[in-house]
């Protein structure tokens, strides 16, 4: 099933549910920071569990104390789509769990 690129109106109107999240070189991108490295590898390890589930990868970073995501979809050229924001909604949904902000 092909996944179409969103119009810049839709890619706003989504910015508006997402607190903290942005758009950089069309990417869709988020950083969290916790209250340690260990809390913030918990958080990767569930966002890659998700990504798993929902067969749709970011590029996740894991630092010190902080976790940075970026995803745009590749079967639509590097566009932003749903899919993009689904990924987005489900993080924002588990983040809150590990202590992220």
């Amino acid at each position: 099933m092909a996944v179409e690129p969103l119009s810049p109106q839709e890619i706003e109107d989504a910015l508006t549910g997402l607190p903290g999240w942005s758009v950089a070189d069309g990417r869709l991108t988020r950083s969290y920071r916790l209250a340690s490295h260990v809390a913030a590898a918990a958080l990767v390890a569930h966002i890659a569990a998700v990504q798993d589930e929902l067969d749709h990868h970011s590029d996740l970073t894991l630092g010190y104390d902080t976790v940075s995501l970026s995803v745009h979809t590749h079967s639509a050229g590097g566009a932003l789509t749903a899919k993009d924001f689904a990924l987005a909604r489900r993080v924002e949904d588990i983040a809150p769990g590990h202590g992220a902000h």
